[in-house]
């Protein structure tokens, strides 16, 4: 026997607004006041009224065409119940059966080498309010449970997908790319350290018999996953738990509930938490105090107008229009659009994809990485560079030239750096390239002279000879024309 792994994960993104889903508290991330971003609305006290924050249905319009999804002309609003301390109303106002954008799909490549991809279907992407959070005291001795109502109300879109993924690595990918959409889209920061962008993954296998039938087994759902490496590490553990179980017990799905589990990451397990609810669970009905919302086609259009091209698309069209490979490619966009934006705008001004492309995945990524500071604080503006690379490619300057002058760029202390300090750097330094057989004639043939023994290696064949001779002849003369200087050695060698 064998079997297929099916995957489907539930993803809940916090909307880059200012304030909350229903009322005017502020959604800014404040874990050291807590209880503080709070109100009568986002309380549950008897009497408050909510009233449906515009811009985060407008974020969520906008998400739901970025996924490719349906926008109905009707949508409405439905209390979901449940108690817990962290949501004092008992309810969470979410969308059940008329959600406000479905039937989507997200591609994801699963083969680079390949560049095979799949598209994984969206069944839904809906509005609802955040819960609050609860900490307890994990030392064994349970003396404190704290509750933070901060989070209450905050706007979220859960995005639901198809379960069309099969392995670990798929459903990692799919988040990223997900992930990486949304904040292009600048729906969201996406920052799952913050909680700004959550996951639930629903596991189970399909268990392929002797007789070519198929049983399920239970679904599994593993809550609140907050790292790619840990959806990832869950999703390949539950699988080889549920297999393992099969094998011991062959219970399959109609002999058991489904299930919630939550993910240890310091153990590398998923522990049981409990039995997992079903729709009528959550006594789903029409919430009373919130009105329908229509949507026009004209709203649908101006939402969509908005939207800028999307990762994939822009990451074809770097392979394309840039000659870039498919992995240089994917590391620009992969930075996010201010990254992009900065190497298509270095790109355009220096008329060289690919080494527009080799500076700032190796030199920019570097320094940005070493000062840890985003491409907007970045010293060197991306005109200022694709005038250095245009002097590189007009054998102006030598690539070792260039760097340093992208060194001298990066340490200019007088304000922002121009163009006009290029030149400047290159005067100061004698970095401009000679490439006068004339002025350099001379200096050639003292280096000869003088290192008789590497001439002789170099008659008898060793061609490792003239390296070391050129770099006599660069350190006699700064700026000097490399190439240049290898064919004046090797004519008076020969």
């Amino acid at each position: 026997m064998d079997y297929t792994v099916i995957i489907g994960l539930e993803v809940h993104v916090q909307l880059q607004t200012k304030t909350k889903l229903f009322c005017g508290c502020s959604t800014k991330f404040n874990p050291d006041h807590p209880n503080t971003q709070t109100c009568p609305v986002c309380l549950g006290l008897p009497g408050a009224l909510p009233v449906l924050n515009r811009e985060a249905f407008h974020l969520g319009m906008k998400t739901g065409l970025a996924i490719n999804c349906e926008i109905p002309a009707f949508t409405k609003w439905d209390r979901k119940q449940y108690y817990y301390p962290d949501l004092p109303k008992a309810y969470q106002i979410s969308q059940y059966d008329l959600p406000m954008s479905q039937n989507g799909w997200l591609e994801i490549e699963i083969d680079p080498e390949t560049r095979e991809k799949k598209k994984i279907g969206i069944i839904r992407a809906h509005l609802e309010e955040d819960a609050g959070k609860n900490s307890h005291d994990e030392s064994g001795r349970g003396q404190d449970s704290k509750v933070d109502l901060n989070r209450c109300g905050t706007p979220l879109i859960e995005i639901v997908s198809e379960p069309d993924l099969r392995t670990a690595q798929e459903a990692r990918t799919y988040l990223e790319e997900l992930k990486l959409l949304l904040t292009y889209i600048d729906v969201s920061d996406c920052n799952m350290q913050e909680g700004s962008l959550r996951c639930d993954a629903n596991v189970n296998l399909h268990v392929h018999q002797e007789n070519g039938d198929t049983v399920p087994t239970t679904i599994v759902e593993i809550k609140n996953l907050n790292s790619f490496r840990g959806v990832e590490q869950a999703i390949e553990y539950e699988v080889q738990r549920q297999w393992k179980e099969w094998q011991q017990t062959g219970l399959a799905m109609e002999k058991m509930s489904k299930e919630t589990r939550g993910w240890d990451a310091d153990r590398g397990i998923t522990l049981e938490q409990r039995g997992k609810e079903d729709a009528a669970d959550y006594r789903y009905f029409p919430d009373p105090d919130l009105a329908p919302v229509t949507v026009t086609d004209a709203e649908r259009e101006h939402v969509a107008n908005e939207l800028c091209e999307r990762p994939a698309q822009r990451r074809a069209r770097f392979e394309e229009s840039y000659q870039l490979s498919a992995y240089d490619a994917a590391v620009i966009i992969d930075q996010g659009m201010a990254v992009a934006d900065y190497f298509e705008t270095v790109a355009e001004g220096c008329d060289n994809g690919k080494q527009a492309a080799n500076w700032v995945t190796q030199d920019v990524l570097r320094e940005l990485n070493d000062r840890g500071v985003e491409i907007s604080e970045f010293p060197i503006q991306p005109k200022v560079l694709a005038a250095l690379l245009q002097k590189v490619n007009a054998e102006e300057l030598t690539i070792k030239s260039g760097r340093t002058v992208f060194q001298e760029l990066l340490n200019h202390s007088d304000g922002i750096p121009g163009v006009e300090q290029i030149q400047s750097i290159v005067d100061d330094k004698g970095l401009a390239l000679v490439s006068d057989t004339g002025e350099l004639d001379s200096i050639v043939q003292a280096v000869v002279d003088k290192n008789a023994k590497a001439v002789a290696d170099f008659q008898s064949g060793k061609q490792a000879a003239v390296g070391a001779l050129i770099g006599q002849v660069m350190r006699e003369i700064k700026g000097a024309d490399p190439k240049v200087v290898r064919e004046l050695l090797i004519k008076k060698m020969s």
